[in-house]
């Protein structure tokens, strides 16, 4: 994102060597629900943070070769670096697996103009439905923003929707997911292909397909899904 406030080049320093990058933010506005910081006032505006493609792959596989016996690794490590930046840039982390639960993809549509895809993801123009949000960071005081380039949804040209009639089992309609309908085809030999290889949907979007992310962390979030 572009800078305008000196914080946001902190933030991208502190970030990077995670692989992470700070995506767009805004001010919290009067009639905004803002979320309160632990001193007990409302925030002002808010950072979000995520990644592109396989960024964040090599800097978590590194950190997780010791830290084997986190149940959930990947919010572990994103809690753990998050709550450091945050510290360091003078802010609050805040995360999606939190109670309670922040409006994470009304934050990310309004802070990157962002749309939902068919399969409910949201897609970016250039890295498709391979990017994904870690968490954001709260601050006290007003954060000067660039405004953010006005985003043509992608899905809007794309004809053929490839994402919708590739899933073995019809799970996506484009207007709801049916999770149990998934999980169980995973549970079965068949669905070897899909643990293995990635989500087929997914996979089958046209858009940003160079980033997609490497077979290991494929099959990490897989898992994760499935056993979920």
């Amino acid at each position: 994102m572009t800078a305008i406030d000196p914080i946001i080049d902190q933030i991208t320093a502190a970030l990077e060597p995670h692989g992470l990058v700070p995506r767009g933010g805004f001010v919290f506005g009067p009639d905004d629900d803002a979320p309160r910081l632990s001193h007990g006032a409302a925030a002002c505006s808010v950072v979000l943070v995520g990644h592109f493609g396989s960024s964040i792959w090599p800097p978590f596989t590194q950190w997780r070769q010791s830290h084997r016996d986190q149940p959930d690794p990947l919010d572990t490590w994103s809690k753990e670096v998050l709550t450091d930046v945050a510290g360091a840039v003078g802010g609050q982390a805040v995360f999606p697996s939190d109670k309670p639960y922040m409006p994470f993809q009304q934050w990310a549509k309004r802070a990157e103009g962002l749309s939902a895809s068919p399969l409910g993801l949201l897609i970016h123009p250039e890295y498709g439905l391979w990017q994904a949000f870690r968490g954001a960071l709260l601050f006290d005081r007003i954060i000067r923003f660039a405004p953010h380039p006005s985003n043509n949804h992608p899905c809007d040209s794309c004809v053929e929707k490839p994402c919708l009639h590739t899933c073995p089992v019809d799970a996506f309609d484009g207007t709801g997911f049916a999770v149990d309908r998934c999980r169980s085809y995973l549970a079965r030999p068949e669905g070897a292909l899909c643990m293995g290889g990635g989500c087929l949907a997914r996979l089958a979007c046209p858009v940003g397909q160079e980033h997609a992310y490497m077979p290991d962390q494929q099959r990490f979030h897989m898992a994760a899904f499935a056993h979920g």
